[in-house]
């Protein structure tokens, strides 16, 4: 079989080469043509265009690079029909990847979407184009599935989660890193935007002189120059900082503030107690509060549905509500306790039925057989 792949992000180039890796054991003729990253190159696929050139977040640079966007639709439509493959495989990154399906859609081409599109937080709308544009949904959180089928009667895939696989192996490699000073260090993850980064850090410092013998330390994005930090740090003696090394940082904490998002769930995977944290411009919070139509802002609550991890948003993130959160996390043992039997629940949720690449693999070539 000749598959086409496209993720736009780093996330989507992990989940995208683990997927790659599963279809060459299900399908040994596999021939795969990817528009991704060095990893899923590394898995075997030929890599057209890096998700590095597709990347444009915010309305404004969305704007000024049009033109680059309309060009990449244009290019990536030409050598789809150029591959001839028998199948399209989408990884999230739904701003390009919906425009591609409904055209792919009406090539004749079948379309298999890996990962879906937040729909079900803002944007509902989009549902209708897309039962239509794809043939097989795979969906990494539980409550997907009822959610399509109860509000959409769209028959759709639950394959667990990816990063179930992508913690564990890193855990099995590195658990020697759970070192005998574990217990003094505090996560700081504020994020990977400029902005989100400026509002949060600062409160998430503040807190640190009320724990002197703890050891704090930050995280940087990939993306961010060293500069940038530099001066939100000053002045905090018990601060330090690392670059790419979210996952051998999460495996010594003994607590986290994180910033809501993707990394809210693999902290808790990395089985650490967490406080969410949340906040934006007044403006900004106002519109999206009546855009997201949703219980919670962490995956953690929302896969659980309930509130595991204390979430403190907009105007409740300050000095004064994380200290008291902070010290129920490090000196509460029920709570240790609760949140401990928490996250071993939702790990099993997030692994039903085993490997997430793997069951997506067998459903896409069992689809595509049928």
């Amino acid at each position: 079989m000749r598959y086409y792949i496209i993720a736009g992000e780093a996330s989507g180039d992990l989940h995208g080469s683990n997927l790659i890796k599963q279809l060459q054991q299900e399908d040994p003729s596999a021939t795969i043509q990817c528009w991704g990253g060095g990893l899923m190159q590394e898995a075997g696929a030929v890599l057209v265009k890096h998700y590095r050139d597709l990347a444009f977040m915010g309305f404004a640079e969305v704007v000024k690079n049009l033109p680059t966007i309309f060009a990449n639709l244009k290019f990536c439509k030409e050598d789809i029909i150029q591959f001839k493959p028998d199948t399209l495989i989408l990884i999230d990154y739904p701003g390009f990847n919906l425009r591609m399906a409904e055209w792919a859609k009406k090539k004749g081409i079948k379309v298999v979407y890996y990962i879906s599109p937040q729909v079900w937080a803002w944007k509902a709308n989009r549902v209708k184009n897309m039962r239509v544009s794809i043939d097989l949904m795979l969906c990494i959180l539980p409550f997907e599935k009822e959610y399509y089928q109860k509000n959409w009667d769209w028959k759709v895939e639950y394959v667990g989660h990816p990063l179930i696989e992508v913690v564990d192996q890193f855990i099995s490699k590195h658990g020697i890193l759970k070192v005998e000073n574990n217990e003094k260090v505090i996560a700081l993850l504020p994020g990977s935007r400029k902005q989100e980064i400026a509002k949060k850090l600062p409160i998430m410092l503040s807190v640190t002189s009320h724990f002197p013998n703890e050891i704090f330390v930050v995280a940087k994005a990939p993306g961010q120059e060293d500069s940038f930090y530099e001066p939100f740090l000053q002045g905090y003696p018990n601060v330090s900082v690392v670059t790419n090394s979210t996952y051998e940082l999460l495996l010594k904490a003994k607590a986290a503030l994180v910033t809501s998002g993707t990394a809210t769930l693999e902290t808790a995977l990395f089985a650490v107690p967490e406080i969410v944290c949340y906040k934006g411009s007044n403006m900004s919070y106002q519109i999206i509060k009546r855009l997201i139509k949703i219980k919670y802002i962490s995956l953690v609550n929302l896969i659980m549905d309930k509130l595991v991890v204390k979430e403190l948003i907009q105007d409740e993130l300050n000095t004064i509500n994380l200290k008291k959160e902070l010290t129920e996390l490090l000196y509460n043992k029920q709570k240790q306790e609760q949140l401990a039997t928490d996250y071993k629940a939702l790990k099993n949720i997030l692994s039903e039925g085993g490997n997430a690449s793997k069951q997506a693999a067998s459903k896409i070539v069992a689809f595509l057989n049928a």
